[in-house]
């Protein structure tokens, strides 16, 4: 018997503006010419990952404090000749406390990169990059 996964929907309005607001309310995002709609989606892929990274830190039952960077490019797909992004790379630092031996570690990022369905949504797969207690890891 197949079983359904949740189902999570979101929403936003954009008025004529450029003004984007939440259906879950929240201050308003002005528009702003310094941001561009591929700033929001790095953005979102970061908070993401992040949200993900806490959620994983709390099963492996470890504090965490975390802060990431995102960057994209965008050019002409030679598949099909659209733009879109097609390189992304997303890297983090995180504090764990306590720290988790090599194995948990990797097992906890490989969740954190996999829970993050923003990264599983861009067609250029994200690349990641982590610093944890001071060392890179993978």
């Amino acid at each position: 018997m197949a079983t359904t996964g949740r189902v999570y929907e979101f929403d936003v309005a954009v008025d004529r503006n450029g003004t984007a607001t939440s259906g879950l309310g929240g201050p308003a995002i002005v528009k702003d010419e310094e941001w561009w709609a591929e700033h929001f989606v790095l953005a979102g892929l970061v908070r993401c990952t992040l949200a993900s990274l806490g959620y994983s830190a709390r099963r492996a039952q470890v504090d965490v404090t975390a802060q990431g960077r995102a960057h994209g490019t965008v050019e002409k797909r030679e598949e099909d000749g659209r733009y879109a992004f097609v390189d992304v790379e997303a890297s983090f630092e995180v504090e764990l406390a306590p720290a988790l031996d090599a194995e948990a570690l990797a097992t906890m990022l490989e969740k954190t990169e996999r829970g993050c369905f923003v990264g599983n949504s861009l067609t250029a797969r994200p690349r990641y990059r982590w610093q944890v207690n001071g060392e890179d890891v993978r």
